[in-house]
C-alpha cells in the first residue's frame, strides 16, 4: 500500500454528441482508511465524450472534498484532453480570458472553470498519470465499463 490514493476516471459518449456517462474508481487503501474500492458514475442524455471525461474528474474532487483528510491522490486517466488541460493548457486559458491560442473560446469552459476551482481548493498533492485506454488494464477497463453503463441508461 502506498501513501497516495489511486483514482481511475473515464468518460463515454454513444455518439458525439449523444448519451454519455462518466465514472470513477477509487482503489482501496486500508492504510489510508479506504477499506473497499469505491465506484461512482453518472451521465447525461445529450453530451460529448470530452464533457464526460471532465465530469468524471470533477466528481472525483467533489467526492474528495467530503473527506476530512486531504491526502496525496494519483489520478489515472486515458484522456489526453483532460490530462493536457490540467497539466498545461488551463493556465494559459485562464491567463488569456478563457480563450485558446487561436483566440477562440475554450470548449467546455463551464466544466474547465469548475475543475480549476476544485483543484485549487484541494489541499493534498495531486499527481496526474496517463493510462493507456482499452489495453487490458484491469482498473481502466473497469472504470470504462462504469462510464459506458451510465451512458447506456440514457440510450
Amino acid at each position: 500500500m502506498g501513501k497516495s490514493i489511486q483514482i481511475y476516471t473515464d468518460g463515454s459518449s454513444l455518439g458525439n454528441p449523444g448519451p454519455g456517462g462518466w465514472g470513477f474508481l477509487i482503489i482501496k487503501n486500508e492504510e489510508l482508511g479506504i477499506k473497499n474500492d469505491i465506484e461512482q458514475g453518472g451521465g447525461e442524455k445529450n453530451t460529448t465524450n470530452n464533457r464526460m471525461e471532465l465530469m468524471a474528474v470533477i466528481e472525483v474532487f467533489k467526492y474528495l472534498s467530503t473527506r476530512k483528510d486531504m491526502v496525496e491522490v494519483e489520478i489515472l486517466a486515458d484522456s489526453n484532453y483532460v490530462l493536457g488541460g490540467v497539466t498545461g493548457w488551463i493556465k494559459n486559458w485562464e491567463k488569456n480570458g478563457w480563450k485558446t491560442a487561436n483566440k477562440k473560446p475554450v470548449l467546455n469552459q463551464d466544466l474547465w472553470k469548475e475543475l480549476d476551482i476544485l483543484i485549487k481548493e484541494y489541499k493534498g498533492k495531486i499527481i496526474w498519470q496517463k493510462v493507456k485506454g482499452h489495453s487490458g488494464h484491469e482498473y481502466n477497463d473497469r472504470v470504462d465499463k462504469i462510464a459506458k453503463s451510465n451512458a447506456e441508461r440514457f440510450n
